[in-house]
């Protein structure tokens, strides 16, 4: 079987997938879970594999490469989770009574068939899937050669939840086994996959963006912002700012540039990079950082643009919100950004003018994530504004559509 022989099976079982039962899918999401623990140390063995051969990779792209216990644990917590929120699918979005006596009914129902491109994140494989079964769509994977050992066992995995409670394997498939050549067919595979959703790097997205015929739900990368206003409080500060460097320094939603107004530079600036340094955190600073603390490297106008996914901060004193706006518009990949801040007016302000998915007042950039959210997992950050935006969840894997009940009625 070939790469598209693949995702014509997987076509075929998406129209089992949609008439599944909520009962029936929490019960192939419940084998999963078990399935994850009962197998936990082949998956160990498989992900040990993985980085052995893959030691070559950036820090932040091995740390998501890599599955511990606890990450298993965190991928059930995540399932049980998404047991316990409602099944969207048929859900009511709209109910019309025309004069003519129609009743128009526009209900939630699942895509069909949807294609999943990302790089050295197994999490994502039982994350997407879950999420896939849940709205009663079927899915493909391109995981990557990185995490290729990891993934199969994943996948196997899920395919005996599917079989074990009556639903085709072929709902759940992985083409990694065909290279680069499988994530062609799925970008070509216009008419079967119903939409493609890439995530991982800029330059992957790039490319799936620019080479799809495929409907594309982009996910962006994060040059995320935190800017310290002039009234920010020392310990709001402190504590945001680490949690958003340093909690997970290689996730999309960690903090990559900090914003500081000129007024709270001798109040609050430097409690924050010592801190930041204590975590090993290195500073890239722009010349007043510099003087202020000559640890810091100097910050070239590269580093406004630039994601670390790793412990490096730029960090640049502003004169104003007004000048931290222009900045975050100029540079920000509109992910997250955050206001730290007792001006409630310009928290407002931020609130309104920074265009970006997910904008907070006096919060970590950490809690940009569909598990924080409440949706139980994610399938990815939107950054873009058609029909997803933010953190995407249930909801942003299904489409709608009209049911329409007449008596007898034609149009004149």
């Amino acid at each position: 079987m070939n790469s598209l022989d693949l995702i014509k099976a997987a076509k075929a079982a998406s129209k089992d997938m949609a008439l599944a039962s909520a009962a029936t899918k929490n019960e192939v999401l419940k084998s999963i879970s078990q399935l994850l623990e009962t197998n936990r140390e082949e998956i160990l063995h498989a992900n040990k594999q993985d980085l052995e051969a893959n030691q070559n990779l950036p820090a932040g792209l091995l740390d998501r490469l890599t599955l511990t216990t606890d990450r298993i644990e965190a991928l059930r917590v995540q399932l049980a989770e998404l047991i316990a929120i409602s099944d969207p699918i048929g859900e009511l979005i709209q109910d019309i009574h025309r004069p003519n006596g129609l009743n128009l009914k526009q209900v939630r129902v699942p895509f069909g068939l949807i294609g999943a491109i990302y790089e050295a994140r197994p999490n994502v494989t039982v994350d997407i899937a879950a999420m896939a079964i849940k709205t009663g769509n079927a899915i493909v994977l391109r995981g990557g050669s990185a995490a290729e050992q990891t993934n199969q066992v994943l996948v196997a995995l899920i395919q005996e939840a599917l079989s074990q409670n009556g639903l085709p394997v072929e709902a759940v498939v992985s083409v990694d086994a065909f290279g680069r050549s499988g994530a062609t067919a799925m970008m070509e595979a216009r008419g079967l996959i119903d939409v493609l959703i890439p995530r991982g790097s800029a330059e992957l997205i790039r490319t799936v963006v620019e080479n799809s015929k495929v409907p594309v739900i982009e996910t962006g990368d994060g040059i995320v912002h935190v800017f310290l206003d002039a009234t920010a409080k020392l310990d709001y500060a402190i504590d945001i700012v680490t949690n958003s460097k340093t909690q997970r320094p290689s996730v999309c939603n960690a903090l990559e540039t900090l914003l500081v107004h000129k007024d709270a530079v001798d109040r609050v600036l430097l409690p924050v990079l010592e801190a930041l340094s204590q975590l090993g955190v290195v500073i890239h600073g722009d010349e007043l950082v510099q003087k202020l603390y000559p640890k810091a490297v100097p910050a070239t106008e590269a580093d406004w643009a630039t994601e670390y996914l790793s412990l490096d901060l730029s960090v640049k004193v502003v004169d104003s919100l007004d000048q931290a706006l222009e900045h975050i518009h100029k540079y920000s990949s509109s992910h997250t950004e955050s206001i730290i801040t007792e001006d409630q007016a310009n928290a407002e302000r931020f609130l309104a003018e920074v265009d970006s998915a997910v904008v907070m007042v006096n919060a970590s950039t950490r809690f940009t994530d569909g598990f924080e959210f409440g949706f139980g997992a994610e399938v990815g950050i939107s950054t873009q504004k058609l029909h997803a935006r933010g953190p995407m969840g249930l909801n942003e894997l299904t489409t709608s559509k009209w049911l329409v009940r007449g008596s007898g009625q034609s149009r004149a």
